[in-house]
């Protein structure tokens, strides 16, 4: 019997990789205002991108129930699951992970679901829950994808440029970047999610320069399962060629960052995600 993969809408893998891959994917939710959305089902990424633009406030994200992933769960047994792996959100920017936690210990007497603090976000979710979801196709036993998805998880570096941080700021979760500002106007900033929460890694002051440190972090050793994500980024194919010298066009993963993380980036965000290989 197969072991099956889910994680949440933080992940902001392409619809084709999930539905291709059975990924299953627990959404949070999104609040304009009294307007509450679901991630991914009634809200997608393009309609994120055009509400937050007008929007007077910034948006609010919530982690999913307990309740949520205990369903996904039962359901996935009843599908012939005998093994489950969750890989979620960090723990350090959301509750996410410990809803996850609560639904795997309901699980106890029917199925061992192991959850996965991935200690990234948007597609540092999503290529490791890629590479778990081949490895569940692949015939791979569940105690040999967690070792491997552990392994990979503590080698997983991501970067992001940024237009401003601005949204980074209003949503609480700046980290020890908030040193970055007091310039954040004269600026464009670059940054990493390291061991969990957002650091400052680096301050350039045009869009240009911005993208070429984020190829330049790729360039820096030879990486594996290399990802882009962007919020509707207008120089996403420029970027893309900027990276063609380290890894194929063809074997990069591109996704659109959606409601989860874009509050907290603001528009125009492009991240780059990879695993080290050492």
């Amino acid at each position: 019997m197969p072991v099956r993969v889910v994680t949440d809408s933080s992940c902001d893998l392409p619809d084709e990789l999930v539905e291709q891959l059975r990924i299953e994917i627990v959404p949070l939710t999104i609040r304009f205002g009294d307007e509450e959305l679901v991630d991914r089902e009634g809200l997608s990424p393009t309609e994120f991108w055009r509400r937050l633009k007008s929007a007077s406030k910034l948006p609010e994200t919530a982690a999913p129930s307990a309740g949520a992933f205990e369903t996904v769960f039962r359901g996935l047994v009843n599908d012939g699951a005998d093994g489950i792996v969750c890989i979620n959100l960090s723990s350090k920017l959301s509750a996410t992970m410990q809803s996850a936690q609560v639904a795997a210990k309901s699980m106890d007497d029917t199925c061992p679901v192991f959850v996965i603090d991935s200690l990234t976000a948007s597609m540092g979710v999503g290529t490791l829950v890629v590479s778990a979801a081949q490895q569940a196709a692949a015939g791979c036993g569940l105690d040999d994808i967690v070792a491997d998805i552990t392994s990979q998880r503590d080698r997983t570096k991501l970067f992001g440029a940024l237009d401003t941080l601005e949204y980074l700021r209003k949503g609480g979760r700046i980290g020890t970047a908030q040193a970055l500002l007091g310039s954040m106007l004269s600026i464009k900033p670059v940054i990493e999610l390291r061991n969990g929460i957002v650091e400052e890694a680096g301050k350039v002051r045009t869009r240009s320069k911005s993208l070429r440190a984020l190829a330049d972090h790729v360039g820096r050793q030879p990486v594996e399962r290399l990802a882009v994500m962007h919020g509707e980024a207008p120089d996403l194919d420029e970027f893309l060629d900027m990276l063609q010298p380290y890894v194929p066009r063809d074997e990069i993963i591109v996704g659109v960052v959606g409601p989860v993380i874009g509050t907290h980036t603001g528009p125009r965000v492009m991240g780059v995600t990879f695993q080290t290989t050492n």
